[in-house]
């Protein structure tokens, strides 16, 4: 069986190196993007700003407070989606199989090459080439698994390469925060420290039946993570372009609140499929017909989002102007087009810390209990 090979690949601080590129000026200096209303989030800093205590989805009034003399910049992200697909011509142009996790991360499946070009040295060669074609700053790690790749990239930050060898995943992982392993947030992080866990050494000790006790079935996918082990597979990349839904009624209606509901609800669900899937839209496409089938449509072109209030505001407002004739209507149909990855969080340039919050938390209780198990009052 050939040993696995997996690349990592991260664009360092993609947005303000994206930035950068536009103006030189910023350079060196403490950068962060977000909401530029008084009650807007940070989206991304620069690593001057992270010195000063600055991270993603503070406050912006708190980052400011802390980095007083930060240039605030509210970000454009069809920019950062025009550099995203330079680079990621680059790596489809050379890589055998590979996977667009976000905006700005790849992983490739290099198993094999090294009975050819070898893996390092084929490795080494796709990033000095991203490098000189997009002008960003790069870090990549190359090791067996996905979490170590992962892992292994973050640790080589900024712009940087490090390879952990096969056999020596435990020994790498061993001395580091239990942070530093993918999916351990501030919740799984609070409970492993309160069981005096902090290190992925101890982690790595612990019998999978206490883990799965106290996390459930992911419990023992933070065992395998912190002994090294991870089989998931590099997913083919493959870019879909839209995502839509239709409803057709059972009794044909001229009811305007009914429609209008339906439209939003139908949105809502497009808009946490959106997200689920860490795709950014740009064309709203509503469409209704008639009783007679008659059938029009109409689309409008938005800043790259996946947040419900935007599509649906865009969404109702479009119905508005299609439904001129007060017929029966039979149907209604919601499409969104223009699809580029990216996190919804990205484009919240304007949206309050509340509103950040409230849709986090909605998508977590929907993953949980469906699509269907919340949703806002119209």
């Amino acid at each position: 069986m050939l040993q696995k090979s997996i690349l990592h690949l991260d664009l360092d601080n993609f947005f303000v190196a994206v930035e950068r590129l536009r103006n030189a000026q910023l350079k060196d200096k403490p950068v962060i993007i977000g909401g530029t209303a008084g009650r807007g989030v940070v989206t991304s800093c620069s690593y001057e700003a992270r010195r000063f205590g600055v991270h993603s989805a503070m406050p912006m009034r708190m980052a400011l407070k802390l980095c007083p003399d930060a240039v605030v910049i509210r970000g454009d992200y069809d920019s950062y989606a025009k550099h995203s697909a330079v680079v990621t011509e680059i790596v489809n142009e050379n890589a055998p199989v590979f996977e667009k996790a976000s905006v700005d991360e790849f992983y490739v499946d290099l198993t094999g090459m090294d009975k050819y070009v070898g893996c390092l040295q084929w490795s080494r060669e796709l990033r000095t080439r991203i490098i000189k074609e997009s002008g960003l700053p790069i870090s990549c790690g190359l090791s067996v698994n996905k979490t170590v790749s992962k892992v292994s990239t973050n640790e080589s930050k900024p712009n940087g390469f490090l390879r952990i060898e096969p056999g020596q995943e435990k020994e790498f992982l061993a001395p580091l925060s239990v942070r530093k392993i993918p999916s351990v947030g501030k919740v799984t992080y609070r409970k492993l420290s309160f069981m005096g866990v902090r290190t992925v050494r101890v982690l790595s000790q612990i019998p999978p039946p206490l883990l799965v006790r106290e996390f459930g079935r992911s419990g023992l996918s933070l065992w395998k993570k912190a002994n090294g082990i991870d089989d998931t597979p590099v997913k083919p990349y493959r870019e879909r372009r839209s995502l839509s839904a239709e409803r057709t009624f059972r009794t044909d209606t001229i009811d305007v609140a009914f429609l209008r509901k339906k439209i939003t609800e139908t949105v809502t669900k497009l808009a946490f499929e959106l997200r689920s899937i860490n795709k950014l839209t740009s064309v709203v496409t509503v469409k209704i017909r008639y009783s007679d089938f008659n059938t029009y449509t109409r689309r409008q072109t938005v800043a790259y989002t996946a947040h419900d209030r935007i599509l649906t505001d865009c969404a109702l407002a479009l119905f508005d102007r299609l439904y001129q004739r007060r017929q029966l209507i039979r149907l209604v149909g919601v499409k969104l087009e223009g699809l580029v990855h990216g996190n919804y969080q990205i484009n919240l340039f304007e949206n309050t810390e509340e509103e950040t919050n409230l849709l986090t938390a909605m998508d977590k209780i929907r993953n949980r209990f469906g699509a269907d198990a919340v949703r806002r009052a119209l």
